[in-house]
């Protein structure tokens, strides 16, 4: 049986390289998938408290993120596809100049 510290160090893990990506990569669909990848860290860590504590609490608030996270990711991709097809590029460094 894997303990609960395990998940943890790995959710910790994942959170970290996911703010490292979001802040060193500069294109917006790779910043998008590092704040899934911090969604689906914390995911991991509220799996783990519930499986600490034998509660059910943590899977119903993971099930709540995984909807937040499917409404966010249909918004997200739709605004990265829109920024393409006017700007031709997603790059951040070259939507400083959005107005609006």
């Amino acid at each position: 049986m894997i303990p609960a510290s395990a998940f943890f160090i790995l959710a910790a893990l994942l959170f970290v390289l996911g703010v490292l990506a979001f802040f060193i990569k500069k294109d917006l669909l790779t910043q998008f998938m590092a704040v899934e990848v911090m969604l689906n860290a914390g995911n991991l860590a509220f799996l783990a408290l519930a499986k600490t504590l034998g509660k059910a609490d943590g899977q119903a608030i993971v099930l709540f993120v995984i909807t937040v996270a499917a409404a966010e990711a249909v918004i997200g991709l739709a605004i990265i596809v829109l920024v393409f097809r006017q700007r031709k590029s997603i790059r951040t460094d070259d939507l400083k100049d959005l107005k609006g």
